[in-house]
């Protein structure tokens, strides 16, 4: 029997890890894998760009999803076809609280599902909330790396130019702690199909004190391209590695039990 392909991950089965790490953007994909110790480039289309490797004994992938919840939608059903069981969005946000800095860690617990994608997944009142697993993997990481993190519920939001006064003001005074646009889907995803989905993101603006990606000059390092962004970027990648062999240990000890 010939090897079935996705149709837009371009991956197979045995082209993908059973945890994957997965970011917006196609170059941070490549990043990541130069975090581990051996990598390859399994398929690259249409703005999907996916690597496995491992780190140490543990399997690991990361594959972009791009920009918003029915692009995330596309690569999750994906990667979940063929055998992904831990997903981790490994992103930037923009931060709802004051107190929140630009570079800071967020790790998400839940997603606010100010999205269109979900719907057509769940009724209105359901709740899409990360794996109590993989928060505890990100938190314990984290930890071992001695790096400081927020913790909370993030939102997800389909339209990133529509993120007006009131928008900002609902979420701040709802405690929520950032805004970005993929989360919902994959948490809510992953809790349909039984499998484990988190989510850690880099604060790269700050919504409510005025500190917005927006335009910039040529040279400008603004937005994601802030030194403090960039720097925090790696730290993530290494939680997210470091919290997926946590992961692998798990599920090992539940094989042997």
């Amino acid at each position: 029997m010939k090897k079935r392909i996705q149709p837009h991950i371009m991956c197979g089965i045995g082209d993908i890890a059973k945890s994957v790490l997965i970011p917006g953007d196609p170059n941070r994909a490549e990043k990541i894998a130069t975090f581990f110790d051996n990598y390859k480039k399994v398929a690259d289309y249409r703005g999907y760009v996916t690597f496995t490797g491992n780190v140490g004994k543990t399997g690991i992938s990361t594959c972009s999803s791009g920009i918003g919840c029915p692009s995330a939608a596309i690569v999750v059903e994906e990667l979940t076809n063929i055998g992904a069981k831990n997903l981790i969005r490994v992103g930037t946000t923009g931060a709802l609280q004051p107190e929140i800095e630009i570079g800071d860690i967020v790790i998400a617990t839940a997603s606010a599902r100010a999205d269109g994608a979900t719907n057509a997944f769940v009724p209105a009142g359901y709740p899409a909330v990360a794996d109590f697993q993989v928060v505890k993997a990100l938190i314990e990481a984290a930890k071992r790396l001695k790096k400081e993190y927020h913790l909370g519920i993030v939102v997800s939001s389909d339209a990133y130019y529509a993120e007006n006064k009131d928008f900002v003001e609902s979420y701040n005074k709802a405690n929520v702690l950032s805004v970005e646009m993929e989360s919902s889907v994959l948490f809510t995803l992953t809790n349909i199909k039984k499998l484990r989905g988190g989510a850690i993101l880099v604060v790269d603006s700050n919504l409510v004190t005025g500190i917005k990606k927006g335009e910039f000059e040529s040279g400008e390092k603004k937005g994601e391209l802030d030194i403090r962004v960039q720097a925090s970027i790696e730290d993530e990648i290494k939680i997210a590695i470091e919290a997926v062999k946590i992961l692998d240990n798990i599920s090992e000890k539940l094989e042997i039990q």
